[in-house]
C-alpha cells in the first residue's frame, strides 16, 4: 500500500466511461486476452512451464516538440468499419513539478500549485474549468506525484478547442494574488488535517517517504508540512510558478475521437505563442545512497487504535528492468484477499487485521514497502514501543517475503498475479483518458512516450524466477527501515540504527 499523501484529491471527481469510448477490437482483445491468460495455468504445474501471452497493439503515441519546448502528444482512436467515432476527447497537461521539486522548507508546494491552477487567470474566473467541462457532460480532474502535476480533462470532441486555449490561457496567465494563495492555503491545510491526522494510520503512511530517503527529497511528503506552507509568502509562490509552469516544462496530451490535423492546428494557435523563459527549468541531481545498515525507528501519534509496522526498502526507479518483476512480486505479497500476506498474517496467522506490499517506483528512484496492523488495541500504560506484537509482525512480514523468494511459486498463482495486473491496465485502456494516462506516467517514470508500447509485454515476461531474483536483490539482501507506529501521547519520531 503506497502512501496516501502522494496524490491530492482536491478535484478528483471519477471520470466514467463513455460506453463508446472503447473501440470494438479493443473490448474483444480484453475479452480474449482475459480467458487466455485465464487458462494459462493450473495450480501444482511447474513454475518454469510457458505462460500464455496476448499480444496488445500498441498504443503508438504521435509525439512533436514545439519550437517553446512544449511536447505534444496524440492518441486519435482507431477508425473502425462501419461505426462512428466515440465523440469523447481527453486533454490532458502533465506538468514535470512534483513534491520533489518542492524548494527546502517549502514541501507542498507543487500540491498547492495543483489547486492553485483551478483560480483566475487574466481571462478565466475561478473554478472556470468546472464550468467548460461538467456543464458540457465532462469532468475534470488534477493530482500531484512525486515527479508530476497532471491535469485532466473529459469533454464531448466538440469542445477540445476550447479547453486547448483554456490550458494555454492558465500555463501562461494564471493570477497568482494574495487572496488566491491565502484561499488555497487553509484548503491544503484542511487536506492535511483529514488525510493525515483524522486518519487513524495517515501519519503512519505520510511518515514512510521521510523514514527511507535521507539525501533525495523524495522524502518531501507531497501533501506538504503545515508548518512548510505557512511559513510561505507570496513571492515564494509567485517564483515557484514562473519557475516550473511553462511551455519546455510540460507534456500536452490529446486522445480519442480527434483530427490530428485539426488538433495540431489549434494548439499551434494556442500554445506556439507562448515563450519560455531563457532560464532553464530546475533539475533534482541528487542520487540516494545504497544504505550500509538497517534502520529502526518508531513513530508515536494519539489515538492509534492498534499497533502497526512498516518494512521500507530502496528500489530502483520505474525505467529499471526489475521494474516488472517487482510489480508482480508485489503483487503476490499484498494484492488482494488471496495474497500471501493476508492469508498469511490476517487469515491464518491471525496476527494483522490488515497487510500489504506497496511497489512504489519513480523516476528517480523507488521505495518497496510491507507493512501490517496488528490484531487487537493498542496497549493503554507502560511503554508501547515493547509490544511483542511488533516484532512478530516484523518476523511475520520477513517470513512471507522468503518464503516467496526461496520457495515454490505455483504457476495458477503466478498466473492469475499477472491477469489481474495485466487486466487492469487493458481495463484501464479502454477510455481515451487511460489511453492519454498511461502515456502520460510513460513519460513522467520512463521520460519516453514509446515505453508505453513495451511495458504490457515486460509485464507478461516475468517468471518465476525473475520474481524470486528481485526480491533476493532489492529485499533480501537490503537494509530495510523499520518503521512502529504505535500509540503515545503526541507525535514524535524516535530511534536509530538497528
Amino acid at each position: 500500500m503506497a502512501a496516501t499523501g502522494c496524490v491530492s484529491t482536491m478535484h478528483w471527481t471519477p471520470v466514467l466511461a463513455h460506453p463508446d469510448a472503447r473501440p470494438a477490437g479493443r473490448r474483444r482483445l480484453l475479452r480474449q486476452g482475459a480467458v487466455l491468460l485465464a487458462s494459462g495455468g493450473l495450480a501444482g504445474v511447474q513454475a518454469q512451464a510457458p505462460l500464455a501471452t496476448v499480444r496488445v497493439p500498441p498504443l503508438s503515441p504521435q509525439v512533436r516538440v514545439l519550437r517553446n519546448g512544449l511536447q505534444v502528444v496524440l492518441l486519435p482512436d482507431e477508425p473502425v468499419a462501419g461505426r462512428a467515432g466515440s465523440g469523447t476527447a481527453a486533454l490532458q497537461v502533465w506538468y514535470r513539478v512534483g513534491g520533489k521539486d518542492d524548494p527546502p522548507g517549502r514541501s507542498g508546494f507543487a500540491h498547492l500549485f495543483e489547486h492553485m491552477m483551478f483560480k483566475r487567470t487574466r481571462h478565466l474566473a475561478d473554478e472556470a474549468f468546472d464550468r467548460l467541462t461538467e456543464d458540457v457532460g465532462g469532468q475534470n480532474n488534477a493530482f500531484t506525484t512525486e515527479d508530476a502535476t497532471a491535469y485532466l480533462n473529459v469533454v464531448p470532441a466538440n469542445h477540445v478547442e476550447r479547453l486547448l486555449w483554456a490550458e494555454a490561457e492558465r500555463m501562461a496567465q494564471l493570477l497568482v494574488t494574495e487572496p488566491q494563495f491565502l484561499s488555497e492555503r487553509a484548503v491544503v491545510a484542511s487536506e492535511f488535517r483529514q488525510r493525515v491526522l483524522v486518519d487513524p494510520y495517515g501519519r503512519l503512511f505520510n511518515a514512510m517517504a521521510p523514514a527511507l530517503w535521507r539525501v533525495h527529497p523524495y522524502r518531501n511528503p507531497v501533501i506538504g508540512r503545515v508548518e512548510d506552507l505557512n511559513a510561505a509568502t507570496l513571492g515564494d509562490v509567485q517564483r515557484f510558478h514562473a519557475t516550473y509552469y511553462r511551455p519546455d516544462n510540460a507534456t500536452l496530451i490529446v486522445a480519442g475521437d480527434i483530427d490530428p490535423s485539426r488538433i495540431h492546428a489549434w494548439v499551434d494557435r494556442y500554445f506556439g505563442p507562448l515563450t519560455a523563459p531563457d532560464t532553464p527549468v530546475p533539475r533534482v541531481s541528487l542520487r540516494e545512497p545504497r544504505r550500509e545498515r538497517g534502520q529502526g525507528l518508531t513513530l508515536s501519534a494519539p489515538q492509534v487504535p492498534a499497533p502497526a509496522l512498516a518494512l521500507l526498502w530502496q528500489a530502483p526507479a520505474a525505467a529499471h528492468p526489475d521494474a516488472a518483476p517487482l510489480r508482480v512480486a508485489g503483487a503476490l505479497l499484498g494484492q488482494g484477499d488471496s495474497s500471501r500476506l493476508s492469508v498469511g498474517l490476517v487469515e491464518q496467522g491471525r496476527l494483522a487485521q490488515s497487510a500489504g506490499f506497496g511497489v512504489d517506483l519513480h523516476a528517480d528512484a523507488g521505495m518497496l514497502s510491507a507493512w501490517a496492523i496488528a490484531a487487537g488495541p493498542s496497549v493503554v500504560g507502560g511503554d508501547a514501543r515493547s509490544d511483542p506484537r511488533l516484532p512478530q509482525l516484523e518476523a511475520a512480514l520477513l517470513r512471507a517475503v522468503h518464503r516467496l523468494a526461496h520457495g515454490s511459486i505455483p504457476i495458477g498463482e503466478l498466473d492469475k498475479v499477472r491477469t489481474q495486473l495485466l487486466t487492469e491496465a487493458l481495463v484501464a485502456r479502454q477510455t481515451a483518458e487511460g489511453r492519454a494516462l498511461a502515456v502520460g506516467w510513460s513519460i513522467v517514470r520512463r521520460q519516453d512516450a514509446g515505453a508505453v508500447d513495451v511495458e504490457l509485454a515486460q509485464l507478461q515476461a516475468v517468471r518465476a524466477e525473475d520474481v524470486q531474483r528481485v526480491l533476493r536483490t532489492h529485499v533480501l539482501a537490503a537494509h530495510a527501515v523499520a518503521l512502529r507506529y504505535v500509540q503515545g501521547p503526541s507525535a514524535a519520531v524516535s530511534g536509530g540504527p538497528a
